[in-house]
């Protein structure tokens, strides 16, 4: 598939894939809806979402029992194989009706491309926010990769902020065991963003479950780590005195304002304004100011 292929049906826009796919059938009786037996359909191999809470797919279950399906499924023939087809979104319906004891299903049958399927379905669980942070970001991922897209662009596509994109995706810096806590719902995407900063993000995230940390305290012990570690890069130099005593103390208040290492360097003429920062989330916390 090449690049110019792989952008166009994310180019022709994804809310309207979705708008004409998803959102036109609302009930079961929408014109171009049929039934399908379930043995039928199978799960999409383009499925975001790893796991299904049991709980919340037996709740679904006793609803399908007593009221039917409300929305039908969006499916597409399966590639090569005659009489099947593959579901690109609506697996949890689908599941749940298995456990309803139905034998068929509402479905919309779509002929959608590999690139179409999986954009679909990705935005259907974005959208439908049924994903956890670390499957919203291996979703956002998988669509910078397929489309070339920008953070922007994503943005625009599933109705995000660049920011919310970027900072999510971020996640995916995060060690495997860190990203398993955060799939299992032990630390909050609070937690993990503030684990970024530490030096031993697993140690650090297991010590956080294990006190039982709020994202504030994390916060704090990232923080003071880096307290702790400070004396022993340089050694302090003496405190200036006269014009370097008021540019030190301008450094200061800038620090302070801005939560950031300062530097203010000054020839006589002219010099340089340093900002330090951790994270991408404190550049961005910058960026913001300077914006306003």
């Amino acid at each position: 598939m090449s690049g110019k292929e792989t952008r166009k049906p994310l180019a022709r826009g994804l809310a309207a894939l979705m708008g004409d796919a998803v959102a036109v059938p609302a009930t079961p009786n929408a014109p171009g809806v049929q039934r399908l037996p379930v043995e039928m359909l199978e799960p999409s191999p383009f499925q975001p979402r790893q796991e299904m809470d049991e709980t919340a797919l037996q709740e679904l279950a006793d609803s399908i029992a007593q009221r039917g399906i409300l929305q039908p499924l969006l499916v597409r023939p399966k590639p090569g194989v005659a009489g099947h087809y593959q579901i690109i979104a609506g697996e949890r319906r689908w599941r749940a009706s298995q456990r309803a004891k139905l034998h068929e299903v509402p479905v919309l049958v779509r002929d959608l491309s590999d690139a179409d399927a999986m954009a679909a379905g990705l935005v259907e669980n974005l959208q439908r926010e049924n994903l956890n942070p670390v499957e919203e970001a291996e979703g956002y991922k998988r669509l910078t990769d397929e489309f070339k897209l920008s953070h922007d662009k994503l943005g625009e596509a599933v109705g995000k902020s660049r920011s919310h994109i970027t900072n999510v995706m971020r996640l995916l810096s995060l060690p495997p065991q860190v990203q398993w806590l955060l799939r299992d719902g032990e630390i909050s995407t609070g937690h993990a963003k503030a684990l970024m900063a530490h030096p031993d993000p697993v140690k650090a995230a297991n010590d956080v479950v294990k006190r039982g940390l709020s994202v504030r305290q994390t916060e704090a012990l990232v923080k003071n780590l880096g307290q702790s570690i400070a004396p022993k890069e340089t050694t302090r130099a003496p405190r200036p005195t006269g014009d370097n005593a008021e540019i030190a103390a301008l450094a200061d208040s800038l620090s302070e304002k801005l939560g950031l290492k300062v530097e203010v360097k000054f020839n006589g003429q002219g010099g340089a304004l340093i900002l330090h920062y951790s994270d991408l989330d404190q550049l961005d916390t910058v960026l913001a100011l300077l914006n306003n």
